[in-house]
């Protein structure tokens, strides 16, 4: 977990206006997929898309999917410029699709933690 804050606290760190404040909310979110008939080929390909959507979001900086060295284990590592912007995104209907999508495959619930900065 260290790790996955370090990326999150390094990716936020160009991210910082002049006046050195940082307002982005990172969140990482923790995925346990149970493979199916297709293995993790469907998940990873939702996961895929679920990304590329995201980051069209208003407000979204930064969407990233990393599959952990346990290859049915995922992160997904999102930089929003405010907690408005994520909770419209979590609103969206892309996220609600993609969500339904993978409830199935779960092996357990999403593990979801918002973090700022410390300044």
């Amino acid at each position: 977990m260290s790790r996955i804050l370090a990326t999150v606290a390094l990716l936020g760190l160009t991210l910082m206006s002049a006046s050195g404040q940082n307002k982005n909310l990172y969140v990482v979110t923790h995925v346990d997929i149970i493979p199916g008939p297709s293995g993790l080929a469907d998940p990873i390909k939702w996961m895929q898309e679920f990304a590329a959507d995201s980051r069209k979001d208003p407000g979204a900086v930064r969407f990233e999917v990393l599959q952990q060295d346990r290859p049915n284990h995922f992160t997904i590592i999102e930089v929003w410029q405010s907690k408005e912007a994520f909770d419209a995104h979590t609103a969206s209907e892309h996220t609600k699709r993609f969500r339904e999508k993978l409830a199935p495959r779960l092996g357990s619930p999403f593990d979801e933690r918002l973090h700022n900065l410390v300044p």
